[in-house]
């Protein structure tokens, strides 16, 4: 018996041995710019509906991804925030040829969560407030953007001890959520479905584009389900859940 006994343990063991692993299954991993995150989780959700296929998202900084991207990390895509890292990391030999594309173009605004202070032109000239949260532009093409506006307004030195900088977009956003900023420049896709919201649309003109471009690195190059889901991103089903959330398409701005 204790033989027998013995003997199942170990057809047992090499049974759960032969199992293929779930945490060692291969994943496809899209790295996200901050500021697309919500509709990203629509998006993903719905290209899993379609296909079955399931992606895993992470969320962050388009330059913290860059420097993961360099030093080798699993990331199979990434959706950035900007046109010019894409390019960066095409130019290094890391990403597939030709695969860049624009898929969102992004809208800068300034937030302020308590709707008595309205969020303007007018209120930053005056400076009738305390803090004033900002992406690092280092780092955050949306904090570039927002710095790039307070140069053309002629007011980035006078308000540069108000300002608050946060790592990333979602960082920056909550100061302002938290009331830890009175105001912020965040992504209008933040703030777009918010109730009660007070924001200004910054005008296109006092700052450069935010072309968003997507990649397809060498981490993906061989993963069916990367380029599917990047087949995704370009259709109607993922177009529509961009425009609820304010971004524009380089065909449509």
């Amino acid at each position: 018996m204790p033989q027998t006994l013995c003997r199942l343990w170990i057809v047992a063991a090499l049974a759960l041995l032969a199992m293929p692993s779930k945490a060692g299954a291969a994943e496809t991993i899209i790295a996200v710019a901050s500021n697309f995150a919500a509709p990203a989780k629509e998006i993903a959700a719905a290209f899993a509906l379609k296909t079955g296929h399931t992606v895993v998202l992470s969320f962050g900084s388009t330059g913290q991804f860059y420097t993961q991207i360099t030093q080798d990390a699993p990331i199979g895509v990434l959706l950035a925030a900007d046109a010019e890292t894409p390019k960066k990391i095409a130019d290094n030999g890391l990403a597939v040829a030709g695969s860049t594309f624009t898929y969102a173009i992004g809208r800068l605004v300034l937030w302020a969560k308590n709707p008595a202070l309205p969020a303007g032109e007018t209120v930053l000239k005056s400076g009738a407030f305390e803090t004033l949260a900002v992406a690092n532009p280092k780092l955050a093409p949306y904090g570039a953007a927002a710095v790039e506006t307070l140069h053309t307004l002629g007011l980035y030195d006078l308000l540069m001890p108000k300002l608050v900088w946060g790592n990333t977009i979602a960082q920056t956003f909550q100061f302002v959520d938290t009331g830890n900023a009175d105001l912020g420049f965040v992504a209008l896709s933040q703030v777009i479905t918010k109730a009660g919201r007070s924001y200004w649309l910054v005008p296109e003109t006092l700052h450069a584009p935010i072309r968003q471009d997507a990649i397809l690195l060498a981490k993906g190059a061989t993963d069916p389900v990367a380029q599917a889901f990047l087949d995704f991103l370009k259709g109607p089903e993922a177009l529509l859940v961009m425009g609820i959330y304010g971004y524009g398409t380089a065909s449509a701005p």
